[in-house]
């Protein structure tokens, strides 16, 4: 038997009164089987005592509301790191050439830079989201004993970039 299991998350309010619920509150969750799948309510004690007998909840909890809890905040702003990037590139020194190749991953990584197809193994190209502007990184070819060394050197620069912004 193939089900659909998808049920929304938690609701910030009561489902019957549209009341938010309030922190540390006690709701309860109730799950209807309906033509369609699942459906999820979410309602304040008050309102769980009125509800009609019918029809019967599939399933029913009590639970204690908690807000959720902020986003992390991003460890690395994305412009802070592509802003550095574009400035060494600007600069094309080879004293960088690590550090770029490393923030060029780092933006890969948040998916702000996309990885293109490459003629040459020793440039990496990018492609930035969005603008469509092409990053031609080379790559150092960078060996795990100098990984440390890098990582420093990357901090540094983040580290007087966030300065510089205070």
């Amino acid at each position: 038997m193939n089900q659909d299991w998808d049920i929304r998350k938690r609701s910030e309010a009561c489902t019957a009164t549209q009341h938010p619920f309030a922190e540390g509150e006690f709701f309860y969750t109730a799950l209807y089987r309906d033509a369609d799948g699942f459906r999820r309510e979410d309602v304040t004690e008050e309102a769980w005592a009125n509800l009609p007998a019918e029809p019967r909840p599939f399933s029913f909890w009590r639970s204690k509301f908690e807000m959720p809890p902020p986003p992390p905040p991003e460890p690395l702003a994305k412009q802070d790191a592509e802003s550095i990037l574009r400035k060494l590139i600007e600069d094309n020194s080879a004293a960088t050439a690590n550090a770029r190749y490393i923030l060029a991953l780092m933006l890969e990584r948040k998916r702000l830079l996309k990885p293109m197809e490459s003629a040459d193994p020793d440039v990496l190209v990018y492609e930035r989201a969005g603008t469509g502007e092409t990053f031609l990184i080379p790559n150092p070819r960078l060996s795990l004993s100098q990984v440390p060394e890098v990582q420093a050197e990357v901090s540094a620069l983040l580290g007087m970039q966030l300065g510089e912004a205070a």
